[in-house]
């Protein structure tokens, strides 16, 4: 299993997704983060289907460790009842901006 990781935070507002980013960065949580503004997301909710909600996507790099202390920070800080929070294995990258990773999260 890879050491390093990406974050992906679907949030409800720009200034949710700014607010969890730096706290992540700031507490060497994560190594950096970007925000993706407006994307429509599809989705059902308590039976209900929702189609033109804009949300934000907040994708990080990161390193193993973090990923229980990031889901905790999340959930609590989070609008969302049940938010997204998922980590993608990074199994190969330049290996600069891996040690990079490793030195700042």
């Amino acid at each position: 299993m890879s050491n390093y990781k990406l974050l992906y935070v679907t949030c409800g507002s720009k200034k949710e997704a700014i607010e969890i980013g730096s706290f992540l960065v700031k507490s060497k949580l994560a190594a950096c983060t970007n925000i993706i503004s407006n994307t429509q997301s599809i989705f059902k909710w308590k039976e209900k289907i929702y189609s033109n909600k804009k949300e934000f996507i907040l994708v990080g790099k990161t390193q193993k460790k973090n990923v229980n202390k990031i889901i905790k920070f999340v959930e609590k800080k989070h609008s969302y009842e049940c938010p997204c929070i998922l980590f993608f294995n990074i199994d190969m990258g330049n290996k600069r901006f891996l040690k990079w990773i490793k030195t700042n999260s």
